[in-house]
């Protein structure tokens, strides 16, 4: 009998184009909002949950309104943008690949609510999207191993059968916590030096670069110690 397996993948700068959309909207909100955060740290917290983010560049200077009417501001300014959001050159493909091969694909996404269906819009795989682990269904994002968790357990997969992909320290930290493969492909901009060192093991330069090389590394290898095991009698 075949053993379920299931690739996670992270949704902003992984499958679909949109970290910089997000670095220039939160910018301006903390712009509209008298805050200061350059655009070059507001970049390396893409990724994170948004009370994290806020918290992670304003520290004890989040103000006594906490994170909502910033939230609201970049929530606004971002989804100006959904109609037209971008997916990356062969996203779709390289999900529908890995069905294709007894996959099962989840995403794992500090997204909730409308922007969350404008980013499966733009990817356009929902015939073989399971589900997804989105920001109302954790109480930690990345980089707690929370988000990766609840995509397991969506797809009825245990975590060391398990490959979450991404593109930032946040969800290569949080694959390493819960124990799945953590690979990652490049176009949302991260050095590949601080990715590594997050914990990724193996790095794509988009994704289809990582469909054009499924036959090796970190999936061929999931598949290959699948066939090799002994079933327990």
């Amino acid at each position: 009998m075949t053993t379920k397996r299931a690739a996670i993948f992270d949704v902003d700068g992984t499958v679909v184009d949109s970290n910089h959309l997000h670095v220039v909207t939160w910018w301006e909100a903390f712009r509209q909002a008298g805050r200061h955060a350059p655009m070059r740290e507001i970049h390396r917290t893409v990724g994170l949950g948004i009370g994290n983010l806020i918290e992670h560049l304003l520290g004890d200077d989040c103000g006594p309104d906490g994170d909502d009417p910033l939230a609201a501001t970049h929530h606004a300014l971002y989804a100006t943008y959904f109609e037209r959001l971008p997916a990356l050159d062969d996203a779709g493909d390289l999900l529908r690949a890995l069905a294709r091969r007894g996959w099962k694909i989840v995403l794992a996404t500090s997204a909730s609510g409308a922007e969350l269906s404008a980013l499966r819009g733009a990817i356009d795989a929902d015939d073989v999207i399971l589900g997804a682990a989105s920001a109302d269904d954790v109480d930690d994002g990345k980089a707690a191993p929370n988000p990766a968790r609840q995509a397991g357990e969506l797809a009825g997969v245990p975590s060391e059968r398990a490959v979450f992909g991404g593109d930032t320290v946040w969800d290569m930290k949080a694959a390493v916590r819960d124990g799945v493969v953590p690979v990652t492909v490049l176009p949302g901009g991260i050095p590949r030096a601080d990715l590594e060192a997050a914990g990724a093991r193996a790095l794509y330069r988009d994704p289809g670069d990582l469909r054009r090389h499924l036959d090796a590394g970190v999936f061929a290898d999931c598949e290959s110690a699948e066939e090799t095991t002994v079933p327990s009698r």
